[in-house]
């Protein structure tokens, strides 16, 4: 699976074009603004956008979901339905940030742990990670060894668990119980940021590694 990495917005948002490299048929992963930008993207890259995947209900990931789906006439699917609340308080959300108003995104599918999104001859398949929200989902390629994993973890950081209904340990459960089994070996995307690997992380990650910090 191939993909590209636009950085949207203020928040320097990893929006996420991820695709089937036989096929050019693509998804876009949590398009948190700037909808020409990302269309832009689009068309240089030759693609035939199907889906829009968001992972959680913030503003800074969902921006522009609603207005990319209009013009490119596909469906929204996910997060999980714990995360109805976010998406419902999106104007609430822009007004709180100081953002022209963000209306009220309603996916066409929530997503579950283990439902599996075919793009092309790829697959992605469906974690529900909560933690930094409550219905925090990421999607995983096996066959390109990729993740998709919004604010779940970061290179050198992990995701805030301050916003309504976090849970920090529950996201310290949902990284070591979800996201290490899939290998050391997966590169990973997070919502922002530089990429990273699970195994990179696994080893010098303070929040996660599997030794001890040394004070």
């Amino acid at each position: 699976m191939k993909y590209q990495i636009i950085p949207v917005t203020a928040f320097q948002q990893n929006c996420t074009l991820m695709w089937c490299a036989a096929t050019r048929l693509a998804v876009v992963v949590d398009p948190g603004g700037e909808a020409g930008k990302i269309r832009q993207a689009i068309n240089d890259l030759g693609l035939n956008v199907t889906l829009i995947l968001l992972t959680h209900g913030h503003l800074d990931h969902v921006g522009a979901a609603a207005e990319l789906s209009a013009s490119l006439g596909v469906p929204v699917f996910g997060p999980q339905e714990e995360d109805r609340f976010w998406l419902e308080g999106l104007p609430a959300q822009s007004k709180m940030f100081g953002m022209p108003e963000c209306a009220v995104v309603t996916p066409d599918r929530w997503l579950q742990e283990g439902d599996v999104i075919s793009v092309g001859n790829e697959t992605l398949q469906v974690l529900h990670c909560p933690g930094h929200t409550p219905g925090h989902v990421i999607y995983f390629n096996p066959e390109g060894r990729l993740a998709q994993v919004g604010d779940v973890l970061f290179n050198g950081s992990v995701g805030r668990s301050d916003f309504p209904r976090g849970d920090h340990q529950a996201l310290i459960d949902s990284i070591k119980n979800k996201l290490w089994p899939l290998g050391n070996d997966v590169t990973f995307i997070p919502g922002h940021g530089p990429t990273s690997t699970f195994g990179a992380e696994r080893q010098s990650n303070p929040y996660v590694s599997d030794e001890p910090p040394v004070w």
